[in-house]
């Protein structure tokens, strides 16, 4: 189908759900909702109409992480990903298992450690219009709009080893590769003929992780908005190529995540 490989949801795991869901709701301007899951709190923010992340508890879970955010990848067949996923090195974490209403999905590492979601949609509950919209990669990634997933960020021991990778997963090509110096290769991969992310080494990161960037109108506004609702700013404003500026944060539970936008507000 042509969503596989699409950016399609964001999930995070918190330590304190209620001031996760706060400090959201006012740094980006989601709206946040208990789900209804029977037997679980698990909260659905939108933005602007769409469905754009969740949000879980870590409290109770056996060794469970620190406050992360975890970006999922759209497939068209989880079971086979994941054996794909293993036979290619990674190593498949949780699942796959169902969730009822949504579709299939597991939890994965690729070689060198990071940690991913696959989601194989559900499209006998999808409507006409949701489906249409899946393949043409709308939703919770839609980097014409703020408060959704704009970019995607793979910092790792093996930057080329991690792409051959992703593009034999879910047939991402590779964009610009842009020299940053002493920082290395930032090498731009697309899905679709679209930049959508990009690949870099370990940097200032302890281990390989993805990093999701959301869309913020006014990125110095944005900034405000994040250290007073607690959080705090690890770089930035920084300009990017393109014009768009790009700042890389920390929620006040320790949760990284990263707003992309013009400097200044725009109307």
């Amino acid at each position: 189908m042509g969503y596989q490989g699409n950016p399609c949801w964001y999930e995070l795991g918190t330590g304190d759900l209620e001031a996760a869901r706060a400090f959201y709701a006012g740094v980006l301007g989601w709206q946040v909702a208990d789900a209804g899951m029977k037997d679980f709190t698990y909260l659905l923010a939108r933005s602007g109409g769409d469905m754009v992340a969740g949000m879980m508890s870590l409290a109770g879970q056996e060794a469970a992480p620190p406050p992360n955010w975890l970006i999922y990848f759209a497939v068209d067949d989880c079971d086979r990903t994941a054996g794909e996923i293993t036979r290619a090195g990674g190593r498949v974490m949780r699942g796959p298992a169902d969730i009822p209403g949504t579709g299939r999905f597991a939890i994965a590492a690729d070689p060198q450690g990071a940690v991913f979601g696959i989601l194989e949609p559900d499209m006998d509950g999808m409507s006409a219009g949701d489906v249409a919209r899946a393949e043409r990669g709308e939703g919770a990634f839609d980097q014409a709009k703020e408060g959704h997933g704009n970019w995607h960020e793979l910092m790792t021991t093996d930057p080329a080893a991690g792409f051959d990778f992703y593009a034999g997963l879910f047939g991402w090509t590779k964009g610009e590769a842009m020299d940053m110096g002493s920082m290395g290769i930032y090498q731009l991969f697309r899905h679709k003929g679209t930049d959508i992310g990009g690949m870099m080494g370990l940097g200032n990161a302890p281990m390989p992780v993805w990093l999701p960037y959301f869309g913020a109108n006014g990125i110095v506004e944005a900034i405000g908005r994040v250290k007073a609702a607690g959080g705090t700013i690890a770089h930035g404003p920084v300009e990017v190529p393109g014009g768009a500026f790009i700042a890389a944060c920390t929620d006040p539970q320790g949760a990284w995540f990263a707003l992309v936008g013009p400097r200044e507000h725009a109307g």
